[in-house]
């Protein structure tokens, strides 16, 4: 208010123990000093006295004083901060009291207090003024003494229970607050008392009797009080009501545990059981997730769940052992009452909240057993919230919240709460259904691309482990596969396509499609290498995809593959490879070696022509076909060049096969391996030569007759009589053949494996062709009979001329 603050005149006494006095006459000149004053300022009494008071004060308040003398006699006095112009010139704030002083004789005077400014906290107000500040306080404050009594309270501390001011009088907290934490509370208390250091910001969270089933939050301050003599008196302490705060944190404090903690997994019922887990106990206690079965299956969302209410329990938690124990259990149909909340809210998709349950109402779950039928009263549940799951605008189940008596009801910033939690659970259920389809589907995938089981055959013992460096959808580039020949002979191919995932497990699939394909051709190693990188450049080709690409056909180029053909009969073995690593031979004594095989081009990047190996392996060798995954080392995805560590993988003994090959991989493949990885192990055998019977042939038709009774008398040795019809007219018209139409040498053999093999060699380079002849024919019906009585047949060239075969079933007596 202009050069000095004013304040209304206060019309009772002044403290005035450290005020500096000095008197005024009516006029308003100094008319008594005394030594405070003379300290405060610095004049002395002959150089102020006689003076007006404005030329005690600066400029700016000096203009001010016959105003203020005027107020003095219109109030009964003043009381305000002026500043004042000490003797050495320096200026000084100080606080000034004026009031009026009556003498009997003569004038009025009046009596002026001046206070110091300097160092000082504030005004130093009356005890009323002072009263009238802690008594209309909105904030709660109180005084209790060295034992902890109330001694005084203001009004406002009883918004927090416990009664007006005067009930509180010589009482503790425990008493006036029961079932409140009053010990940690006095126990600031006395820390303060003995220290005099001032607590400030102290947050208790408990419950007072103005809300005895809601959970509120204080922040509270507290303040030694010392006597003049510096001992404690008491302490002062304020409350303010923080719940609000404190529950908005809180809240923020469960969705962030909720990020934290739900959908950590791609698993839809452990998703489901970490949002019930994240809201008991703190939220809720009791909470169930009850989702659709399509869901937790994986399923397609259907359009609406009109209709649609096969709901299953995929998790609950309960938040004391007093909380009734569920009667749907994890895992079990949750069935409800048609139109009760639950079903509702399904179809609706939207929220619903009873703050307080009908406590004789029955449960809505039905198929409930007798002697667990029960009221809400009895199961001690009293406020519920069902809110739906739902993600992407689509109802995938429905989220129950409960409360048990003795709890604040649900409200609606409850309600906004739980919705923020489902929400943010739905997007993640929905992720991991959608998770689930796509790996059941790359799961059917893989068992269409990959062989379920190899086939049964007598070349060689085999086992083979895969493993996916994709752990999410379970598959990759590499294949592997055994593929029955003619002959009992066996084809062994390891392959891999680059990358990962579903494009390179579907480009995967179509060349061992492809190469299943060549295999029934019969063709050299060499051969079928050459027509599957022919196929697999066309195909990129055709496609417009240049190498590495998008899509399988542009993915397939740069593919390698290893082809392998045994033959248990004399136990040569051909192979060849293209971009592939060559196959370890592990000899019967355990010594290991790798076959030194010529690299040909990886499929479809062009180069020179493939060349084939042929070496002869002994009974019980085993071939090792493997990825170079298996050999990939850290992070760099190399492939160690050395194979000492395959080798010494490979020595390795093991009870049988299959744990063989998985010690293999166990052992140089990490957890989580940087590359696909397949490793086909095969043992081989060699049929006794019981088991192959090979007669030479003269180019004479009678030859043919003879050929017939040799076989017949060797499958009477076999105990195979019963296929001797079907053999000797195969062996008829193959012979037949080629004496007629064939040049060179021929050669009759039989082979008793799991079929009973007819094999006729000549020199020919032709191959034969099945014929349908007309009625009025006379030839061309022997290769249509043959296919007719056997299960299949062929030709496969070899060297020196061709061989024609065809294979019987045998039956479970000749096996």
């Amino acid at each position: 208010m202009g050069a000095f603050e004013e304040q209304d005149v206060v019309r009772r006494r002044f403290d005035v123990a450290d005020a500096a006095p000095l008197l005024l006459d009516a006029r308003g000149a100094v008319a008594g000093w005394t030594r405070d004053a003379r300290r405060l300022l610095g004049y002395a009494a002959d150089e102020v006295v006689g003076h007006g008071l404005a030329e005690l004060l600066a400029d700016e308040d000096a203009a001010r004083t016959p105003e203020l003398i005027e107020r003095c006699r219109r109030d009964d006095g003043w009381a305000g901060l002026l500043t004042a112009r000490r003797a050495d010139g320096r200026t000084l704030r100080v606080m000034a009291r004026v009031t009026s002083a009556l003498h009997t004789h003569g004038p009025a005077h009046w009596l002026v207090l001046l206070s110091e400014m300097t160092g000082e906290p504030g005004w130093n107000m009356s005890r009323a003024v002072l009263e009238q500040m802690v008594a209309g306080s909105p904030v709660g404050i109180a005084i209790v003494d060295t034992d902890l009594r109330f001694v005084w309270s203001n009004a406002a501390l009883g918004q927090f229970g416990g009664g007006p001011p005067e009930q509180r009088l010589g009482l503790r907290l425990a008493e006036v607050q029961p079932g409140l934490d009053a010990e940690a509370i006095e126990e600031q208390m006395r820390r303060v008392l003995a220290t005099g250091v001032p607590v400030v910001g102290y947050e208790h969270v408990g419950r007072v009797r103005a809300a005895p089933y809601r959970e509120t939050a204080h922040m509270m301050s507290f303040t030694r009080l010392d006597d003049d003599h510096g001992r404690p008196m008491g302490v002062y302490y304020t409350v303010v009501d923080v719940s609000d705060r404190h529950r908005a944190r809180r809240r923020l404090a469960l969705l962030d545990r909720a990020g934290e903690h739900i959908g950590r997994t791609l698993d839809i019922r452990r998703t489901a059981q970490e949002l019930a887990e994240v809201a008991v106990p703190d939220f809720a206690d009791f909470v169930a997730v009850d989702l659709l079965e399509y869901v937790l299956r994986g399923a397609e969302l259907p359009g609406g769940t009109e209709g649609a209410v096969a709901l299953r329990r995929a998790g609950q938690q309960r938040a004391h052992q007093d909380v009734p124990e569920p009667v749907v259990g994890v895992g079990d149909v949750a069935s409800y009452l048609p139109g009760s909340p639950p079903i509702r809210v399904l179809t609706s998709g939207r929220s619903w909240r009873e703050e307080r349950l009908d406590p004789l109402a029955r449960e809505w779950a039905a198929d409930i057993p007798d002697g667990r039928k029960a009221t809400f009263l009895e199961l001690g549940l009293h406020s519920v919230m069902i809110v739906p799951v739902r993600a992407r605008g689509v109802t995938l189940g429905v989220t129950t919240f409960f409360r048990r008596h003795g709890e604040e009801p649900f409200d609606d910033e409850d309600l906004s709460l739980a919705e923020d939690l489902v929400a943010r659970a739905a997007v993640c259920v929905d992720n991991a259904r959608r998770y689930t389809r796509e790996r059941d589907a790359a799961l059917v995938l893989q068992r269409n691309l990959l062989p379920l089981r190899l086939p049964e055959q007598e070349a060689v013992e085999v086992a083979a482990c895969y493993r996916p460096a994709d752990e999410l959808i379970g598959l990759g580039g590499d294949w592997y596969d055994l593929i029955p020949l003619s002959g009992a002979r066996v084809a062994l191919v390891v392959g891999e396509v680059p990358g990962h995932g579903i494009a390179a497990a579907a480009s995967m699939g179509r060349l061992r499609t492809a190469v299943r394909t060549l295999a029934a051709l019969d063709l050299p190693p060499e051969e079928v290498l050459a027509h599957l990188d022919d196929l697999v450049a066309r195909s990129a080709g055709e496609a417009g995809l240049p190498p590495g690409g998008e899509g399988a056909d542009a993915q397939a180029v740069g593919s390698g593959c290893v082809y392998v053909v045994y033959d248990p009969v004399d136990g040569r073995c051909a192979m060849a490879a293209a971009g592939h690593p060559a196959p370890a031979v592990i000899g019967p004594d355990g010594a290991v070696a790798f076959v030194e095989l010529p690299q040909g081009p990886a499929l479809g990047a062009g180069g020179p022509p493939f060349e084939s190996v042929e070496l002869e392996l002994a009974e019980g060798s085993t071939l090792a076909l493997h990825t170079d995954g298996l050999l990939a080392r850290g992070e760099e995805w190399a492939v160690d060049a050395d194979r000492e560590r395959l080798e010494q993988a490979l020595r390795r003994q093991a009870d049988s096969l299959d744990l063989r090959c998985r010690t293999v991989v166990e052992g140089l493949v990490p957890s989580r391996p940087h590359d696909d990885v397949a490793l086909l192990m095969a043992r081989t055998r060699r049929l006794d030569a019981g088991r192959v019977a090979t007669w030479e042939l003269p180019r004479d038709p009678a030859a043919v007759a003879d050929a017939r009774k040799t076989a017949v008398r060797q499958l009477a040795e076999w105990d195979l009589d019963e296929l001797a019809f079907t053999t000797e007219l195969v062996v008829s018209e193959l012979v037949t053949n080629a004496i007629r139409y064939a040049g060179g040498p021929i050669r009759l053999r039989l082979i008793r494996e799991r079929a009973l093999v007819c094999e006729v060699f000549d020199g020919g380079a032709t191959a034969p062709h099945l014929r349908h002849p007309r009625t009025t024919d006379e030839g061309g019906r022997g290769l249509l009979l043959v296919s007719q009585f056997t299960q299949r047949w062929g030709t496969r060239f070899v060297p020196d001329g061709k061989i024609i075969w065809a294979e019987q079933p045998l039956t479970e007596d000749g096996v």
